[in-house]
């Protein structure tokens, strides 16, 4: 997909991955709604593109968290810039730990990192087969490939991004629906920095960023937003950042015993 005159809503776009995206897009030409749970930031980052293009830019603070919040954050899109052409769910919580996290931060997780995707297609796709055209990207991870030390919802969830993903270009690939799914390793991010505290319980400052430096390079947003454009441009459904995850996922379907040994060599190696 071409985004010059498209329309597109990032969520999570008040910093991070989802504002690099957000500025990436709208500098190929895209109209674009800035969603966020921080609205200020939000409508930040949308202020400053629009400044740079009259009227192609619009902030909203909403939580994709519920339902509601996605059908509010559509249905305000869509009567800014008409219908949406490409919907990118990027907002996402790196939080919990282990058997004992609460069953609230569980939740939280879920809703953010998978439900999320769910009732936003659930309230796009419809309109996107009706006209043969619609794409669908979602933000998982390299931990919904693989896996992440040190936390299990982030895991879970991840996993079941991911999966939710290639369900969707399953089932409505051949009905013009596109579905790319971005994995990255390492991000030099507020989340990555132990800066998540949405639900109370950062991870990915602590055992988790630890685990992500270990593995590989960490890159800046706008190297994964270059990365992201082009391959929406392509309409490739995995778009790996970081090469050498795709390496790891080999090993892993190759020899998986021997994958999961070296994954708590690793484990003990950075939790001492």
């Amino acid at each position: 997909m071409d985004l010059n005159d498209r329309h597109v809503v990032v969520t999570g776009a008040a910093g991070g991955i989802g504002e690099a995206l957000a500025r990436r897009f709208h500098a190929a030409g895209a109209r674009v709604v800035v969603a966020d749970l921080d609205a200020a930031g939000a409508e930040v980052v949308a202020a400053s593109l629009g400044a740079e293009r009259a009227g192609s830019a619009l902030g909203l603070g909403v939580d994709v968290g519920t339902e509601a919040g996605n059908v509010e954050l559509i249905d305000a899109a869509e009567a800014a810039f008409g219908p949406v052409d490409l919907f990118f769910a990027n907002a996402g919580v790196g939080i919990g730990q282990d058997l004992d996290t609460t069953e609230a931060i569980w939740q939280t997780a879920f809703d953010v990192n998978v439900h999320a995707h769910r009732w936003a297609a659930k309230h796009l796709v419809p309109d996107w087969v009706a006209r043969g055209e619609g794409y669908f990207c979602s933000t998982a991870s390299a931990a919904g490939l693989l896996s992440q030390i040190g936390s299990a919802p982030y895991s879970l969830t991840k996993h079941a991004a991911v999966a939710f993903a290639e369900w969707l270009s399953i089932t409505y690939g051949d009905r013009g629906v596109r579905v790319s799914c971005l994995c990255p390793q390492g991000v030099n991010t507020r989340m990555l920095n132990g800066g998540d505290d949405r639900a109370g319980n950062d991870i990915a400052g602590s055992v988790g960023g630890d685990v992500v430096r270990a593995a590989g390079n960490v890159l800046e947003p706008a190297e994964v937003a270059e990365v992201v454009l082009q391959a929406i441009g392509d309409e490739r459904f995995l778009i790996l950042p970081h090469p050498e995850v795709h390496t790891y996922l080999q090993r892993k379907a190759a020899d998986a015993d021997r994958w999961l040994a070296g994954m708590r060599k690793l484990q003990a190696r950075i939790t001492g």
